[in-house]
């Protein structure tokens, strides 16, 4: 048989389960007050900070946009906003839509303005008849007006703009050096390369180990290609080893050997 524990305390007949804690009521009033008062304070001083947006400061190097434009965009957009509660992602946004912006930065400048540093593109090459590249190889402008006469025209399948862009620009740096220039990068719908270079000269290349037989050509071909441009009508490039050249008022054209692939 069971037994109670020896040191388990009795409650006394009458005695309470539990009871309020006691509360300095005073006390409490007092810091709910500095609450209260700390609250109020906080929203005066935000109400005073949320000042409407009064000027918009533009800055960047401008070629294609002006800061008037940007300006504008701006105005339309916070109308009506504060200094605190405009959206500054929805400012960045509405000022990408300007034809020619490729970067921006919105920031509050105390107390009832914006200061915005605006970035343009830098258009690398052009993209068939009137679109423009940057130089990410991003078809920043498919409908341009004005395109420099100086970029080179590049083309291919739609969706191939950044693939054909990345080549251009890997051939172009390479020639650069060697004192030539591209002017024309096509990519056909057989995924066939060509390029053209600014004496006139057309470079094949293929649709295999296109790498390879551009290295080829630089170490082979564009020495001869160099001396003789006005000769020549076309570089050949897809054989096994070696090239084929198209000379000027000529149907032929003559190997430099190898077979075609």
């Amino acid at each position: 048989m069971l037994g109670r524990p020896k040191n388990r305390r009795t409650r006394p007949r009458g005695e309470p389960r539990w009871q309020l804690p006691q509360l300095n009521w005073r006390a409490l009033g007092m810091t709910t007050g500095v609450l209260v008062a700390m609250v109020a304070a906080g929203a005066l001083l935000l109400g005073l900070l949320n000042q409407p947006i009064e000027t918009v400061a533009v800055s960047g190097r401008f070629q294609r946009v002006t800061p008037g434009d940007i300006e504008r965009v701006v105005k339309a957009r916070v109308a009506g906003a504060g200094l605190l509660s405009v959206d500054l992602a929805a400012v960045r946004r509405a000022i990408h839509t300007v034809p020619w912006v490729d970067a921006v930065s919105v920031q509050r400048a105390w107390p009832h303005g914006l200061a915005v540093l605006v970035i343009e593109q830098t258009a690398a090459a052009r993209w068939d008849d009137n679109g423009l590249l940057n130089t990410r190889g991003e078809l920043f402008d498919a409908n341009e007006r004005h395109v420099p006469p100086e970029l080179a025209r590049l083309s291919g399948p739609d969706g191939k703009e950044a693939l054909v862009a990345q080549r251009y620009l890997a051939a172009q740096s390479r020639l650069q050096l060697a004192g030539q220039r591209v002017t024309a990068m096509r990519l056909d719908a057989r995924g066939a390369w060509e390029f053209d270079l600014a004496n006139g000269v057309t470079v094949r290349l293929g649709r295999r180990q296109v790498d390879e037989r551009f290295e080829t050509f630089m170490t082979t071909a564009l020495k001869l290609v160099t001396q003789r441009a006005e000769d020549i009508n076309y570089v050949d490039m897809r054989y096994t080893n070696g090239f084929a050249i198209g000379w000027r008022g000529s149907a032929g054209a003559a190997r430099g050997g190898g077979h075609n692939a």
